[in-house]
């Protein structure tokens, strides 16, 4: 975003001041200023020092457009346009253990305290867990 338009929106984005001093902010150029700050190789900081905003402020502002958007609801007075999603939502059913696999039920104490407690896990996981608590560096002090 050039350095001119950058300019005149900072002339459109402050339309009032409240009793206390605070700004009041135009709508539609906020949203501007939000977009810009969403543009490849945009600075926050450097755009909010352009704008004569609080860089915290403007960082809050985004992290809010970009939390409307996820949940696909419009900021007050915004438009939000339609985009096309590259994410397809998936939904997992959980699966019954095959008859055919063994449950296992195991239980360890090792040196240090810790109690590993696998119990109703097929083989498969067990081995896992087993095999990763294998290849644990472990310190002189607790070989035995």
């Amino acid at each position: 975003m050039s350095d001119s338009h950058l300019s005149e929106l900072a002339q459109r984005l402050v339309v009032g001041r409240k009793r206390d001093g605070r700004s009041i902010y135009d709508e539609k150029a906020k949203h501007e200023l939000i977009m810009a700050c969403r543009e490849p190789g945009a600075s926050l900081a450097k755009v909010a020092r352009a704008c004569g905003v609080n860089a915290n402020q403007l960082a809050s502002w985004v992290r809010q457009y970009e939390r409307s958007v996820a949940q696909n609801t419009p900021l007050s007075g915004e438009v939000v346009e339609a985009q096309a999603s590259d994410f397809v939502p998936v939904r997992i059913e959980p699966t019954e253990p095959a008859a055919a696999e063994p449950v296992v039920n195991l239980q360890a104490r090792l040196p240090n305290g810790v109690v590993l407690d696998l119990r109703g896990c097929d083989l498969g996981q067990a081995c896992s867990v087993i095999e990763a608590l294998g290849r644990v560096r472990c310190s002189a002090s607790t070989k035995g």
